[in-house]
């Protein structure tokens, strides 16, 4: 159903059904005016009302189909205009922050980032570099964002953004949202990066259709966001998804968290270094290029990763058997791992896990977004309180 409860006064439905045929459009893109009154539920003419008065300022475009079917007029298609509503989504990362406006629909319009170093990851150079990069951005594109989505790594407050701890950027207790939201005088959501990354699979990714899934992304660090029941899992105050810090081997290598033998200090991107016999330092690029070169040689793939595919699979045998979502996507550097890597860890998933034994075999995939999962995932969050507001 997509009307809101009985008794509603006639505005509120009008409005509640704008923004279910405003967030369908935005989602899952194109559609024509019969195949939307019959996924919302609602008659031709509400749809009509609703799609001439979205036509009527701009919000959405009717058009004729590039490609046709059958004999007779061809059905009009209605379209997101993505200069309609634009957002500014940021992905705040330990080395490196991106930045993209992104318009109506998911198109990113254009985008920017820059390195960060030791140097330049005091929170306040990092926000006063947003804001001037921002700007420039939204000069150069003409365009005026309504909202910003920002992406962290770190134990994130969704409420109001408050970055409790971010312990790879040495963070602590960063009143982000509030910060940003003051200066860019926009309405600001802060989300944990996993989690967004998770919302991105979701919603515009591998996990389209999914109602369960758990997304696992490795940068420096590892973490997880989860989707249940179709909703994202957020836990007390917000505060979920470091699955990066559950101990997996007891009185192993010390971990930037303060503890010992994190599931990151052994699948993370310094553990990936280590197995390839690369610098801990080593550039993203580097790791990248040595994980396809070695993707090359599927003989030696096992014998170079062989302990770090087991570390892989003990995380997520556990994580399995938690959640028992049926999906598992695998993102950021994890996207790289060749294939018979990815491979192994579903077997020894499939294995070991009895809930994915119990469900016939969860399933593991790399994601399509890739590195821009995170910047779509700030991007949605940024677009949920907006579509009612178009």
């Amino acid at each position: 159903m997509t009307s809101p409860t009985a008794g509603a006064r006639p505005d509120e439905v009008r409005r509640h059904n704008r923004t279910a045929l405003l967030r369908r459009l935005h989602v899952d893109g194109p559609s024509t005016r019969a195949s939307l009154a019959a996924e919302l539920g609602l008659n031709r003419s509400t749809i009509k009302a609703l799609v001439d008065g979205l036509a009527e300022t701009g919000v959405v475009a009717e058009r004729v189909p590039a490609q046709r079917s059958g004999a007779g007029r061809p059905s009009l298609l209605v379209l997101p205009q993505p200069h309609a509503a634009v957002v500014l989504a940021i992905d705040i990362r330990v080395e490196q922050v991106a930045m993209a406006m992104v318009g109506l629909g998911g198109e990113i319009i254009g985008r920017d980032s820059w390195n960060l170093h030791t140097r330049t990851r005091d929170p306040r150079e990092v926000i006063t570099h947003i804001v001037e990069s921002a700007k420039l951005l939204s000069d150069e594109l003409d365009l005026q964002p309504v909202a910003v989505g920002v992406s962290v790594s770190g134990v994130v407050r969704r409420s109001d953004g408050w970055v409790h701890e971010a312990p790879n950027l040495h963070w602590t207790n960063v009143a982000l949202g509030e910060r940003l939201s003051a200066v860019m005088e926009l309405p600001v959501q802060v989300g944990n990066d996993a989690e967004l990354g998770a919302l991105a699979e979701h919603v515009r990714g591998a996990a389209r259709g999914a109602s369960d899934m758990v997304y696992i992304s490795a940068d420096v660090g590892v973490g997880g966001g989860v989707i249940s029941n179709g909703s994202p899992l957020r836990g007390t105050g917000g505060y979920v998804g470091e699955l990066g810090h559950m101990v997996v081997r007891p009185g192993g290598l010390p971990c930037y968290c303060g503890c010992e033998g994190c599931w990151e200090t052994e699948v993370g991107e310094a553990a990936l270094c280590r197995a390839l016999a690369l610098p801990v330092n080593a550039s993203r690029g580097a790791v990248v290029a040595e994980l396809r070169s070695l993707a090359t040689d599927p003989d030696n793939v096992m014998h170079r990763l062989g302990e770090f595919t087991e570390w892989l699979a003990v995380g997520l045998v556990t994580v399995v058997n938690m959640l028992g979502p049926e999906l598992v996507v695998l993102g950021d550097l994890f996207t790289a791992l060749p294939e018979p890597v990815v491979a192994e860890v579903r077997a020894v998933v499939q294995r070991r896990s009895l809930v994915s034994r119990a469900v016939g075999g969860t399933r593991i995939l790399s994601s399509p977004l890739g590195r821009d999962a995170k910047l779509v995932g700030a991007a949605e969050a940024a677009f949920e309180p907006v579509l009612g507001t178009v």
